[in-house]
């Protein structure tokens, strides 16, 4: 649920408002096929080794994935704040308005 939610705030924040919608939907076809394939692999792994070492790999499968994006995608793990698209296209906004 955890991932689900940062997920779901990094579209929100992140997509620019002319494809916010195309975003999500494509986030929730892959989350949606994501979890079935997830589940059915975890499955057969734990057929055919057991559970314990379908654990084991499934825990360094992860590992792997997370230092390999961390490598491949630096600016992610680099990033220290959420910036919202349009902030990030146009610069950051400053109040000006008087009363």
């Amino acid at each position: 649920m955890v991932s689900v939610v940062i997920r779901g705030i990094l579209v929100q924040v992140a997509t620019p408002d002319a494809v916010r919608g195309r975003v999500n939907a494509v986030d929730m076809i892959f989350i949606g096929a994501s979890n079935e394939l997830g589940e059915f692999e975890s499955g057969l792994t734990a057929h055919w080794l057991g559970t314990v070492p379908a654990v084991i790999l499934g825990g360094a499968g992860t590992l792997i994935v997370v230092a390999l994006w961390a490598w491949l995608f630096p600016e992610l793990r680099d990033a220290d704040r959420l910036v919202p698209a349009q902030e990030k296209i146009s610069g950051p906004t400053t109040n000006t308005q008087r009363v």
